[in-house]
């Protein structure tokens, strides 16, 4: 029993251990969809498909000489984004000023429900501000009903 849960135990360790080993191919097809062709077909480094591209061959082959010199995913996004600029990234890098392309949308919408209500909230007040309160039932508003009418000709 001790030696199959030690197993057991073994098994799982060695399972875990090689999720996270990647071949180097798996690792220049990870990074190549996180790239973009800068030639201005808008699609994904290793996926541009228009004939004779006249970026995508130049990229994949800094892309293959950043790998071989041994770079780490975030020297080999620097590399292309001083090289190609930020368009060159699928998607913004996060941390630095470029948090603001990922928690902007979701701020300003945010903002956008937050001033919504307040809005209406202010708008209720005033309505129910402004609702005319009916006078009470005396004889002095009763005659000053019949006088507003007099005047206005609305009774005719």
């Amino acid at each position: 029993m001790y030696k199959r849960a030690l197993q057991l135990v073994l098994i799982v360790f060695v399972a875990f251990t090689m999720l996270g080993a990647s071949s180097p191919s798996a690792r220049f097809g990870r990074l190549g969809h996180d790239l973009m062709c800068t030639c201005g077909c808008s699609q994904i480094l290793l996926e541009c498909n228009h004939v004779g591209c006249p970026n995508s061959t130049g990229e994949i082959a800094d892309l293959h000489a950043q790998l071989d010199a041994g770079g780490t995913d975030a020297q080999v996004f620097k590399f292309f984004t001083v090289k190609y600029g930020p368009i060159a990234l699928a998607e913004p890098v996060r941390g630095g000023f470029d948090t603001v392309a990922w928690i902007g949308p979701f701020a300003f919408l945010l903002f956008g429900i937050i001033l919504i209500l307040l809005l209406l909230r202010l708008w209720k007040k005033r309505h129910d501000r402004l609702t005319p309160v009916a006078l009470p039932a005396t004889p002095d508003a009763d005659a000053l009903r019949n006088r507003i009418r007099d005047e206005t000709n609305y009774g005719e």
